[in-house]
């Protein structure tokens, strides 16, 4: 049976058309409840790093795309944007981590021990080395066991890090939702801390996060890069797929392995686009999603 918060988000998520959604994510955002208080109502959640398999599969995945790519022994690892939990502390740890730097825009992260305590048992269950952390008494005990840190200040906190102090990056449904007037500076800040023999891993989700289709693209530059729609809960930067390869260049990376996925038609018609898009071809506009691997150039 789905408890009534399940029911409250999955009718707010699958009934309410997109045009709606845009008002009252305005309308609930504004209200003064922390992130804690909406992520157990099943609303404005990070992912769903939450969940141990899923926490464990999504380092992995990072984790093998970049092996023939860097030496993973002894390594220090960044994870951009690990949302609801610090999961990636732990399994960074499991993998043989010397050091893992965690770096999101605020502290999202949950602090029930109980959570930590069975992504140790999911991971004993996998056959890996587990850190101990059944006495921990608070989530910084629990980061210092596994020699990590936790910074929520985005691009602030990476500019504290050192030059070439990290050897694999990655992020999972992230880099879209970084600020567009930000996003070049943030690509040369992990560019900056990524060692020379270093690599980065990005999952990146191009669908609009009002309904998973194109209707981002409909609105102007000007409305969809205010505040008031990026402090709001639906906010994707809107940075396709090719302009992002060239920044990543820009930045000093060179994309490997870009593996695409498509719609199999456009979600929405061109016509309903703004002019910014829909002089771009359907090729373009029909990728999804797609994975990348950056090496330093």
């Amino acid at each position: 049976m789905i408890p009534l918060s399940g029911r409250v988000y999955c009718d707010i998520k699958c009934k309410t058309p997109w045009w709606l959604k845009i008002p009252l994510k305005i309308t609930l955002s504004r209200l003064p409840l922390k992130h804690a208080a909406w992520s157990k109502l099943g609303l404005f959640k990070h992912g769903h790093m939450k969940r141990p398999e899923y926490a464990f599969n999504v380092f992995k995945h990072h984790y093998e795309s970049v092996l023939s790519h860097v030496d993973l022994r002894d390594f220090t690892v960044l994870e951009l944007g690990p949302g609801d939990s610090l999961f990636t502390a732990i399994v960074a740890h499991s993998f043989g981590a010397r050091r893992c730097h965690l770096v999101d825009t605020s502290n999202f992260a949950t602090t029930d021990l109980q959570v930590y305590r069975e992504m140790a048992e999911f991971i004993s269950g996998e056959k890996m080395p587990v850190p101990d952390i059944k006495n921990a008494e608070t989530i910084k005990e629990i980061l210092s066991i596994c020699n990590s840190d936790y910074w929520t200040h985005g691009l602030e906190s990476l500019r504290t890090l050192p030059d070439k102090s990290v050897d694999f990056i990655f992020s999972q449904a992230v880099l879209e939702h970084i600020r567009k007037r930000e996003f070049l500076e943030m690509l040369k800040q992990m560019r900056r801390i990524t060692k020379d023999d270093g690599a980065c891993s990005h999952s990146i989700d191009l669908k609009d996060h009002l309904g998973g289709k194109l209707d981002n693209l409909r609105f102007s530059e000007k409305a969809w890069e205010s505040d008031l729609f990026a402090h709001s809960g639906f906010y994707t930067n809107r940075i396709r797929c090719h302009e992002m390869l060239v920044l990543f260049q820009l930045a000093g990376f060179d994309p490997r392995f870009v593996r695409p996925k498509y719609w199999p038609e456009l979600p929405t018609s061109k016509k309903k686009l703004s002019d910014r898009f829909n002089c771009l071809p359907d090729q373009e506009l029909m990728i999804s999603e797609f994975d990348v691997i950056l090496c330093p150039v």
